[in-house]
């Protein structure tokens, strides 16, 4: 196995609610990713509705640096708690399909710079591997230090 892994890109996805500042949002995300990643993020903005007709807004990203996309894998994997590791690796089945990564991050964390995972209005990350299995995948998650 090579040392860096061949991750294809990042997709990254969230949602700025209307009671959330949709700058400090995007600042979340940025402080998930390692400071060369952050600073070529460029979101694409969608405006939605939710159910009773508050303005939602959806920012979408692709991140496509191979050379720097391993370095999010290390950052993250320094970032994390051994509890969140610890529950990664026990649902790993869970958060991979079809050569995808999935993660989502608590985006108050985020925003003051600490990474947890969180089911609740996430940070979506979708990391695709290229031509990888669950197992390679697993492997290299262990090697970036994201899995215990």
């Amino acid at each position: 196995m090579s040392t860096k892994p061949p991750i294809a890109y990042i997709d990254v996805r969230v949602f700025a609610h209307a009671t959330e500042d949709p700058d400090k949002v995007q600042i979340a995300v940025r402080n998930l990713l390692p400071m060369e990643l952050a600073q070529t993020l460029v979101f694409q903005k969608t405006s939605c509705t939710g159910h009773h007709g508050n303005p939602i807004i959806l920012f979408t990203s692709k991140l496509t640096d191979k050379k720097l996309l391993p370095t999010a894998l290390e950052k993250i994997g320094k970032g994390l708690g051994a509890l969140d590791k610890e529950e990664l690796s026990r649902n790993i089945k869970l958060h991979l399909e079809k050569g995808n990564l999935y993660l989502r991050f608590d985006k108050q964390s985020a925003f003051l710079g600490a990474l947890k995972f969180s089911q609740n209005d996430p940070i979506h990350l979708k990391i695709h591997f290229k031509n990888k299995t669950a197992q390679e995948i697993t492997a290299i998650s262990k090697q970036t230090g994201l899995l215990p």
